[in-house]
């Protein structure tokens, strides 16, 4: 066991002989730097809470009314089963490849890449809708001292901002993060704190009782929070670089589900029972924390909540450059995308050029939109609603390749499958919210442009099948070698009992 984590020291590293004269170890990811709660600092800040109740809290309640805690409670549950199952390789294996390197164990080399691209598109766009939210609260905070900026500044300053992290330093990276989202849900707390207080800490009976929802309410609301949690398992492409990453990682998999989900609660109880008094409707507001602080008396505090909101979105960018860059360092690495991706900064020892590339596009794209005539806040709808097209997809096919795996070591049951298909069975609910089914009153199809959202991802997704459709032509052991990367050479820090079942 020690030789086996001492070799996780240069995990990543490559070694090269040229004319077989001198061998030349190439540099790979930090190992070890990352604490438990930097780890869940990745988890958390691509969730972003306190941006949910801020912005987003209107419109899962205009579905689920009074039982808006509900449909959190609901949604926390239903993830809390993918993170099982995610966690049966978290706690067996770590590397930078996340769930693409998951799903190759269990369903092997062609769905585990297409996953794997499937997870990307996820992160990517994850991080377009983010930085597109940075560019609509600076612009508000902006204009409240006479300055006036276009967004295609503010993108730029953005995604421009997150990369020097991304580049630097994986820690430095994750303590802003850390910092950055920890201030934002501490002024979200604040408030919800004072609201509640200012109704004298009453219990509300109409939502204890859910008077008024509907179940199709209900499950509506679900769909809006299963994509407010979107990115709970980025912390899984930490595993080069975590300290003790197969009790760390896990933990952070599960337990940011635990805690968004518990925020999500008592700021969507709290904040129906502020709009109770007041004249607006929660489900018309857009602002819905703002205007209680202004309304109690509170407008310093509404004031530092949108600072809070606008560093949790860059925090966001930030997170999904992180995980987009170590998921193409982990393929470019296996041979699926160009070496350079692969490659690690001498010095700082990130995926530079990965990361580079993750900023770029989501910069570029951002700005295509924009000319084409798209506010940020479309914009922000759009790439919010793509991006749960890619996670949705990965969370099915992670809750598929749990029990498989576990059957391919010896170790599958009764409980894995349960879990397994609980899990694939509660996803079904937000891809039916997001497609829609035709005649259906409780998941209608989506209106002109949301309609043609889906197509998009199909069609990247087709590309993605393409690009894999020759490459097993031009190279047909390539994707034997994946599986042979992701088995014993690619769980670059796997457990004693993995690796020694795996080599014998």
């Amino acid at each position: 066991m020690d030789d086996l984590r001492q070799s996780g020291k240069n995990n990543g590293a490559r070694v090269n002989a040229g004319d077989g004269a001198a061998i030349a170890v190439e540099p790979g990811l930090r190992s070890d730097c990352l604490s438990y709660m930097e780890v869940l600092a990745q988890s958390i800040s691509v969730i972003a809470p306190s941006t949910v109740p801020a912005a987003i809290l209107g419109l899962i309640f205009a579905a689920a009314g009074d039982a808006t805690w509900l449909s959190f409670l609901i949604g926390m549950l239903g993830l809390v089963a993918v993170s099982y199952n995610i966690n049966q390789f978290a706690r067996r294996s770590a590397s930078a490849g996340s769930l693409y390197s998951y799903i190759v164990k269990g369903l092997g080399p062609t769905t585990g890449v297409l996953g794997g691209w499937a997870l990307l598109f996820g992160y990517t766009l994850t991080g377009m809708s983010t930085l597109c939210g940075f560019s609509v609260v600076s612009h508000e905070l902006l204009s409240a001292y006479g300055i006036s900026l276009s967004p295609l500044w503010l993108y730029a300053l953005g995604a421009s901002g997150a990369f020097l992290f991304a580049y630097k330093d994986v820690q430095l990276s994750a303590r802003a993060m850390l910092f950055f989202e920890g201030a934002a849900l501490a002024a979200v707390l604040a408030l919800g704190t004072i609201v509640w207080r200012h109704s004298d800490f009453q219990i509300d009976v109409a939502q204890i009782r859910l008077q008024g929802a509907t179940p199709g309410g209900v499950l509506m609301g679900v769909v809006l929070v299963v994509f407010a949690f979107s990115g709970f398992e980025s912390s899984t492409s930490l595993g080069e670089e975590a300290k003790d990453p197969l009790r760390s990682i896990p933990r952070s998999v599960i337990q940011s589900v635990v805690v968004a989900g518990l925020v999500f609660i008592f700021m969507a109880y709290v904040t129906i029972i502020g709009f109770k008094d007041m004249s607006a409707d929660l489900a018309k507001s857009e602002a819905p924390l703002s205007y209680l602080a202004t309304e109690l008396g509170w407008p310093r505090l509404g004031a530092f909540i949108n600072i809070g909101i606008l560093l949790s979105f860059f925090s966001c960018t930030l997170a999904s450059i992180n995980s987009t860059a170590r998921i193409i360092y982990a393929m470019a690495r296996h041979g699926l995308m160009y070496e350079a991706l692969g490659t690690a900064h001498d010095k700082n020892e990130t995926p530079h050029i990965a990361a580079a590339v993750a900023a770029t596009i989501t910069l570029i794209v951002t700005t295509s939109v924009y000319l084409l005539g798209a506010s940020p806040f479309e914009s922000q709808g759009y790439f919010g609603t793509l991006c749960s097209f890619g996670f949705l997809t990965a969370y099915t096919l992670i809750s598929l390749a749990a029990p498989a795996y576990l059957y391919k070591i010896g170790e599958g049951g009764k409980g894995a499958l349960t879990v397994s298909g609980l899990a694939v069975a509660f996803m079904l609910v937000p891809f039916l919210g997001v497609i829609g089914v035709p005649g259906s009153e409780l998941f209608p199809p989506p209106a002109y442009p949301n309609n043609l959202l889906v197509w998009i991802f199909l069609a990247y997704m087709a590309v993605a099948g393409a690009w894999l459709a020759s490459l097993k032509i031009l190279k047909p052991r390539k994707l034997p070698d994946v599986l042979r990367a992701n088995g014993i050479e690619g769980a670059y820090r796997a457990s004693a009992s993995t690796v020694s079942s795996d080599v014998n």
